[in-house]
């Protein structure tokens, strides 16, 4: 009762496909039945029914399809659209499906049937008797007959209206698999209900592989969540129901606060939509906030396991295929690190967040990505800022010159190999209070000792005939000499502190 007027708009675009529309209907406390018809010219119809009541009660919608609508007449066409649809829907929807079945099924059951009367009657038959009967089966060939039934088409159930609890690992997994049409099982997932002004009910999932095509339709691939509306499908991909940068999360959510006979447009114009996408990707971030924390605790732990001694062969062995195995984030983080960063360059109001999400090389992770939490914990007592730098590739960035005074500093620095990644350094500009710093910059000061700055001073002053001697020349050459016309202008030279 809660959905009576809310299919106005669905029941007039029956015309779409329909030159003439006919409802006939019978009321249980009207003795009459009533045949409504319209050709959608501005007017209708409504009298008794001259065949009487053959309904005996409820509604019949025949549509006279148009001539380009036959398709709608084919079996497979209903199937899809009733499926897609109102997939979970709860009350049962049907389709008059067409079979073939043997003509000689029920006569072979009944034969079956005579046949062990008479074994009951006759104890004893010969094996001749057998040979023959079985002679005979062989040479009857089964003949087909066609056959009508009705055949729900609405068999899958709405899990996400169930609690938690009642809902099996199979159960969420299969699910997964009809709604993203995904030959592998999910990574992760979050099942929940949100309460408050708006409430809806959502499952969301985190895929395992990213599509190969991702990145090439960033800017154009929507949302993979469908939208329901007490458990109609309003729209299977929509835009403002999360982010670009998370278009590659599968799910559903389902809403009593939002009207179903509104167009797209005007439900993308829709307060509660906001409020629901706000709540999504919170709920996203935390699932992967999960995810990171559950791997690094791990990794803790086994970091401290590897200063204990050495035990029995067997337990080396199951430890060394434990760590062989890579963790829940790092798969994660394998397929989906571009849509973080680009969520990070995008997403003003969750890059903090997606901040804590991270991972990147450094001089000292060992070929492994660790998080900016990690780096902070290992950064010495007097250092101010997170240094890195970028490059093509990790052996490029690591025989850089730049690097040779953090080496022999012993001070961390990340490593950039992604194109993305120094763009998300400089929309995060800072983490925890600590300024990110390229150390390919010119102007980058380290902290030095009071030796340091002495030894660093009686080098200046050893080498101040040729600075100034470079100085004077790189002047005359740009200011008499073949770059007189450059516009280029020499300020100083001096001693690099970083060599």
């Amino acid at each position: 009762t809660n959905l009576i007027g809310q299919f106005g708009v669905g029941f007039y675009s029956a015309f779409l496909v329909a030159d003439k529309v006919t409802v006939t209907s019978k009321c249980n406390d009207d003795p009459v039945q009533h045949v409504w018809e319209s050709s959608a010219d501005a007017s209708f119809t409504v009298v008794p029914d001259p065949r009487g009541n053959t309904l005996g009660r409820g509604s019949r919608v025949t549509l006279h399809l148009k001539e380009d609508a036959h398709d709608y007449l084919s079996e497979d066409k209903l199937k899809e659209a009733s499926k897609k649809y109102s997939q979970f829907i709860q009350f049962p929807i049907y389709v008059k499906v067409k079979k073939e079945v043997d003509a000689e099924a029920e006569e072979d059951d009944d034969d079956d049937d005579d046949k062990e009367d008479e074994e009951e009657k006759d104890d004893v038959e010969t094996k001749d008797d057998d040979d023959e009967e079985k002679e005979e089966k062989e040479e009857k060939k089964p003949t087909k007959k066609t056959v009508y039934e009705w055949e729900q088409v609405n068999t899958q159930k709405a899990i996400w209206l169930r609690a938690k609890e009642d809902v099996t690992e199979e159960e969420y997994t299969e699910f997964y698999k009809s709604i993203s049409k995904d030959y592998l099982d999910p990574l992760a997932y979050t099942h929940f209900n949100a309460e408050g002004e708006i409430e809806f009910k959502s499952i969301l999932y985190l895929p395992k592989k990213a599509p190969f095509d991702m990145m090439d339709n960033y800017w154009s691939k929507k949302s993979e969540v469908k939208l329901f509306v007490r458990r109609v499908l309003v729209a299977e991909k929509f835009d403002e129901l999360l982010p670009r940068y998370l278009n590659f999360v599968r799910g559903v959510v389902d809403s009593d606060d939002l009207p179903l006979n509104v167009s797209r447009e005007q439900l993308q114009q829709n307060k509660i939509m906001k409020v629901i996408s706000k709540k999504l990707v919170r709920k996203v971030l935390e699932l992967m906030k999960k995810l990171a924390k559950e791997e690094e605790s791990g990794d803790d732990e086994d970091e401290e396991k590897e200063d204990e001694e050495e035990k029995e062969e067997e337990k080396k062995e199951e430890k060394k295929d434990k760590a062989d195995d890579e963790g829940t984030w790092s798969k994660f983080w394998k397929e989906f690190n571009k849509n973080l960063k680009m969520g990070c360059y995008e997403d003003d109001s969750n890059r903090s967040k997606l901040s804590k999400l991270l991972r990147f090389a450094t001089t000292k992770s060992e070929g492994k990505e660790i998080s900016l939490d990690k780096y902070l914990d290992r950064m010495q007592e007097s250092q101010e800022s997170i240094y890195y730098m970028s490059g093509d590739s990790m052996d490029v960035m690591m025989k850089a010159p730049a690097l040779q005074i953090f080496k022999k500093k012993d001070i961390e620095v990340l490593m950039l190999s992604d194109h993305l990644d120094e763009p998300c350094l400089q929309k995060l500009a800072d983490y925890e209070g600590k300024k990110f710093v390229s150390i390919q910059k010119a102007d980058v000061k380290l902290d030095e000792t009071e030796e340091e700055k002495k030894r660093f001073s009686k080098i200046k002053d050893m080498y101040k005939p040729l600075t100034d001697w470079w100085k004077d020349s790189l002047t005359d050459l740009t200011e008499k000499g073949a770059m007189k016309d450059a516009g280029v202008k020499v300020e100083k030279v001096e001693i690099s502190k970083r060599l």
